[in-house]
């Protein structure tokens, strides 16, 4: 048995399903082409929901397969609902490029994680240098970019933490609001270590693998690496000066060099060069610092460790043109200070003009206030920080903020950290060894071989021929991979994989339209099935997040409304239900008239049908009666007198 129904939803969409009572063959025969008429006539006049339609382009870094995998499915996704996405992968140099100049409408992104989030991190919003500064030009009131600005200024500056939590809470609800960052999920680190090797532990931060503290149980004490880089899979340690960006890597430059401060567990900041600290109230309405340095220390070519170099490193890093624009501006903390200097041969005394209560953390930084070996700089201990500064490049020339430097780089690496860079061989790979002199303890490790892979397979295969005895870090190995070896060669491998520290997210330009449209922006935040994408992409490496920040982060537990999480028909209610107002004065007539043509089609069948069986039955009848009269039988229904008595 099938029926013939008409039903129509909520949102203008009309189904039709068809039912039909088969008593016989011919009769099937008979609705076959009335089914088929009805069917087609139901195609053709369907009316989907009418959602607008939008093209967005999206750029994504070449080289990602992560990324470039989470893309197609978000792609799909918002396709859905009409919006068409047009993704260009770009090499790095043109991704910067259109990224800083806000040429996209949508942009992967990551937070950078502990110890930067999230003063550090909303403070760089301010420089042209990330994506954010072109994409929140378009924020609209009650909330601007000049505003918003202004609010994180203000909160670092803020010495009650009460307050202070609020100012953060205020700031991050008035952004969620904005719909500019689509939370995507919470990056994890993962570690794969051979089973020679113990004592790892996981580092504070991204890019800190803190190798000193591994021993090897068996074999060589000579370990190969293949650590996760900015760009995932490792390429070159860059000029491994301390005081400048990239190419230099994060890792590299964290075993060779330390700070006055480090960042330890749970956001601590922790004694590294400086010994121990304290801190006054100035009557400028700042704050003084001073400094108990660490004695005993050594560099790696052999100098010492004192309030002198300490001031050296300060004089290159904290010249004025360097604290603005895309040298140090993209942190508060240069301009904070306004005076450092020596009140002995180990203490160390700064001044800042404001109470910056991120002050200390801030020192802990990988980059750029790492300490060098005097005998690094141009010409020792008494370079001229004007005429021969440690930025980089030599002779390039740097104007800011009314006053004019010279660059003349480094000459070589060293600092006090526990490993020292040796050399990068001829085939890519780069040879630290351990810095015997350390003063948090000689390392077990004796010598590092940082391994160059052209593709995530090669690191992959190299674990599992034994030439490679850790991976460290994100981007090394697929995801896939990661699961595999901790499925199936569990036996022969440690597995870490760290707390959410950083948030991936896909940033919206407000600046540029369609993105610029905030009901757009808000319906791709409901569009995309974060939860889906990950299982299908990530294999359990991260989970998804609705928020910009982990709540792990200091000020960052917050409850953010709405919660930015998938829901399709919140989407749609956004984006189609807008669309269909607009043209449901067209599209009435069209829907009645449609819905006309089929009601009459199937009554005209019905009746027809009812119609066929009466007629077919008054046939059969007449037929069996003039059979019945030619045989000399009663008809149907009469009896004879015989009969009749009988009973």
């Amino acid at each position: 048995m099938q029926s013939v129904s008409l039903s129509i939803d909520g949102i203008g969409t009309m189904a039709l399903s068809l039912e039909v009572s088969r008593t016989s063959t011919l009769a099937a025969g008979m609705w076959t082409p009335v089914l088929q008429v009805l069917l087609i006539l139901a195609h053709t006049g369907e009316v989907t929901a009418a959602c607008q339609s939008a093209e967005l382009d999206f750029i994504v870094q070449a080289g990602d397969a992560v990324l470039a995998a989470i893309e197609d499915d978000v792609r799909a996704d918002l396709a859905k609902l009409g919006i068409t996405v047009n993704t260009r992968f770009l090499n790095k140099e043109d991704f910067n490029s259109n990224m800083t100049s806000g040429n996209f409408n949508l942009c992967f992104s990551e937070t950078w994680g502990p110890p930067y989030d999230p003063h550090s991190y909303a403070a760089s919003w301010n420089t042209p240098d990330e994506a954010h500064y072109a994409a929140l030009q378009g924020m609209q009131p009650p909330l601007t970019q000049d505003q918003l600005s202004t609010k994180i200024s203000d909160v670092l500056l803020e010495e009650n933490l009460q307050q202070r939590e609020q100012k953060w809470k205020d700031i991050l609800s008035g952004l969620h609001e904005q719909a500019i960052d689509l939370p995507f999920s919470g990056k994890r680190m993962p570690t794969v270590l051979s089973k020679r090797l113990a004592g790892y532990v996981p580092g504070q931060q991204q890019f800190d693998y803190p190798v000193h503290t591994l021993r090897a149980l068996s074999g060589s004490t000579t370990i190969t690496v293949a650590p996760g880089a900015q760009t995932g899979l490792f390429s070159s340690v860059g000029r491994m000066d301390p005081h400048t960006y990239r190419p230099n890597e994060f890792f590299a430059n964290n075993w060779v060099y330390e700070g006055l401060t480090k960042y330890g567990p749970e956001g601590v900041t922790e004694p590294a060069l400086a010994e121990s600290w304290t801190f006054s109230d100035s009557p400028s309405g700042g704050q003084e610092y001073r400094f108990t340095l660490a004695q005993n220390v050594k560099f790696h070519d052999g100098s010492d460790w004192n309030c002198t170099v300490a001031k050296l490193n300060f004089d290159h890093v904290l010249a004025k043109p360097l604290t603005a624009g895309d040298e140090h501006g993209w942190y508060d903390l240069p301009t904070q200070i306004v005076s450092w200097s020596c009140a002995g041969d180990y203490e160390f005394v700064l001044s800042t003009k404001d109470k910056y209560y991120p002050l200390l953390q801030e020192l802990t930084y990988i980059r750029p206030l790492r300490m060098l070996s005097p005998a690094m700089f141009a010409s020792g201990l008494t370079t001229d920080p004007t005429t021969e500064n440690s930025c980089y490049s030599p002779g390039r020339v740097v104007t800011n903020l009314g006053e004019t430097i010279t660059c003349a780089g480094t000459r070589g690496a060293s600092g006090t950290g526990p490993f020292k860079f040796i050399e990068t061989l001829a085939n890519g790979d780069v040879r630290f060894d351990r810095h015997s002199e350390y003063s948090g303890g000689e390392p077990q490790i004796e010598r590092i071989i940082l391994k160059k892979y052209d593709s995530h397979s090669e690191v992959m295969a190299a674990l599992l021929d034994g030439s490679l005895d850790a991976v460290m870090g994100a981007g090394v190995l697929e995801p896939e991979d990661f699961h595999t070896l901790s499925t199936t060669h569990a036996f022969q491998f440690q597995m870490f994989l760290g707390p959410p520290i950083m948030n991936r997210v896909i940033i919206m330009n407000a600046a540029k339209a369609p993105t610029d449209n905030l009901n757009l922006r808000k319906t791709i935040m409901h569009a995309v099935n974060k939860a889906e994408i990950i299982d299908k992409e990530l294999y359990g490496m991260a989970a998804p997040v609705d928020a910009l920040f982990p709540k792990t982060l200091p000020y960052c537990d917050v409850d953010l409304t709405p919660r930015w999480d998938y829901d399709r028909e919140k989407a749609e209610l956004l984006w189609c239900s807008e669309a269909a107002a607009e043209e449901s004065s067209g599209s009435v007539t069209v829907t009645v008239l449609v819905i006309v043509i089929v009601v009459a089609v199937v009554a005209v069948a019905v009746v027809a049908f009812f119609l066929f069986k009466l007629g077919k039955k008054q046939g059969a009848d007449e037929q069996k009666l003039l059979h019945a009269q030619a045989a000399g039988e009663p008809p149907a229904g009469q009896m004879g007198k015989a009969d009749e008595a009988a009973v």
